[in-house]
């Protein structure tokens, strides 16, 4: 958690310039305008919270995300449904997710660990046997985000962080943790998100 504090003081400059720019955002543009944040059911620990993220949707797409019950992540894909701020700014550098260092001091991620997935995702991932996400906490960044999948399945990346949580020690645990963040701040350094 003082890690996640830390970034967030160290990141505040970066956090105020994003929200400048989806404030001009939204005053030239009536179909971006909307709240700055929003919030997504995710599972952790197998608890279901309110994953924080700044706004990338237009306010359309999004109410048409809730009425559907869905999630962001198809949504985004139409870059129709997409702000300028979210197109240009928080999506190809994942800015959109530095809100979740929040989720990080309330408790409900970890830094490092599986990508928290919607609530129906994961009953239809316990019901082919796979029941991981209930029980370790999901992180911010874990090996799939930063492999970029490399044609490896998201789930097996995941399957295979859990299973180094059982076998490495502590220490052992906390390098591999700190291997995974140095290469996710490598992927946003090089602009690696979702390119539209």
């Amino acid at each position: 958690m003082s890690v996640a504090a830390a970034l967030l003081a160290l990141l505040s400059p970066l956090l105020l310039l994003l929200l400048l720019a989806m404030a001009a955002d939204m005053a030239w543009s009536k179909r971006d305008r909307g709240g700055f944040f929003y919030l997504e059911p995710r599972i952790s620990r197998g608890r279901q919270f309110g994953l924080l993220k700044f706004r990338t949707l237009r306010r359309a797409a999004l109410e048409q995300m809730r009425r559907e019950d869905g999630h962001a992540r198809l949504y985004e894909a139409d870059t129709s449904n997409l702000t300028w701020a979210g197109r240009r700014l928080l999506k190809p550098w994942y800015f959109d997710e530095l809100p979740q260092l929040l989720n990080v001091l309330r408790g409900d991620l970890s830094l490092v660990g599986p990508r928290p997935w919607p609530p129906e995702m994961v009953r239809r991932q316990v019901a082919e046997g796979r029941d991981y996400r209930n029980r370790v906490m999901a992180g911010l960044t874990g090996p799939a985000q930063v492999t970029k999948g490399d044609g490896i399945p998201y789930e097996d990346l995941d399957s295979a962080y859990v299973e180094r949580c059982t076998t490495l020690s502590g220490w052992g645990l906390v390098r591999y943790d700190l291997q995974i963040l140095r290469r996710t701040f490598a992927v946003v350094a090089r602009g690696e998100g979702l390119n539209y």
